[in-house]
């Protein structure tokens, strides 16, 4: 697993399936950002401007869908998903210490 991008583009829609995609390890930074931003209250429209780059008084409900989406995205990795990466993480080592045997 690649280290996660700060500031990347984001999709209308995060992904939803049950399992972990290229594109949810790419924007693990983004999800703990939201995740933060909600923690701590943060107005969601703000959120949508700054962490995911789309301005709500431009596109409102573009804006809407992406911070709902991604917000569930990044809880249900939180709660659910980060096992798949820890499992992921795990087999990225082992690759790694054998070729390095």
């Amino acid at each position: 697993m690649q280290e996660p991008l700060l500031d990347l583009t984001v999709d209308d829609v995060a992904p939803s399936g049950a399992s972990l995609t290229v594109y949810d390890e790419e924007h693990l930074a983004t999800y703990w950002r939201l995740l933060d931003a909600d923690a701590e209250g943060t107005d969601w429209r703000e959120v949508a401007r700054v962490v995911l780059h789309v301005d709500p008084a431009r596109d409102w409900d573009r804006a809407r869908r992406a911070f709902d989406s991604h917000l569930a995205r990044a809880k249900w990795i939180a709660d659910d998903g980060y096992r798949q990466l820890l499992r992921s993480g795990a087999r990225s080592q082992t690759s790694v210490s054998t070729r390095n045997s």
